[in-house]
């Protein structure tokens, strides 16, 4: 088991930045790829960011690209989304999860392919 508690969601306005943290305790760290999603009112679950067991490889949804930064510190097993340049289409619950994976060097996309899930953490973007 992995648990993933995330914080330092809040009321940004349009044009900020936020960072969330995501704290994983329980299994290797180092074991897991981590991603970070998100919800919107009325929407489907949503990929935004994700980054490999090694830390060297990242990926990012397009919509977010340029805007957001994904890393991981896998000495204090945290991982982090540093989100600049906010608008107001990305308010939404952000959640972190964890995938277990063999593969140190890839980006997992697929919100299905993920074995744990943090409670989420609300973000909103005022415009």
């Amino acid at each position: 088991q992995v648990q993933l508690v995330e914080s330092g969601g809040g009321l940004v306005q349009a044009g900020g930045s936020l960072r969330l943290s995501c704290a994983a305790s329980g299994r290797p760290f180092s074991s897991y790829a981590m991603g970070w999603f998100r919800q919107a009112p009325g929407k489907e679950r949503e990929f935004v960011a994700g980054i490999s067991i090694s830390g060297g490889i990242t990926g990012y949804a397009d919509s977010v690209k340029g805007r957001f930064t994904i890393s991981r510190d896998n000495a204090k097993n945290t991982v982090n989304l540093h989100m600049n340049s906010l608008k107001a289409e990305d308010t939404a619950i952000y959640y972190c999860a964890a995938a277990r994976s063999t593969r140190t060097q890839m980006v997992i996309t697929r919100d299905g392919a993920y074995d744990y899930w943090g409670q989420g953490t609300q973000v909103t973007v005022s415009s």
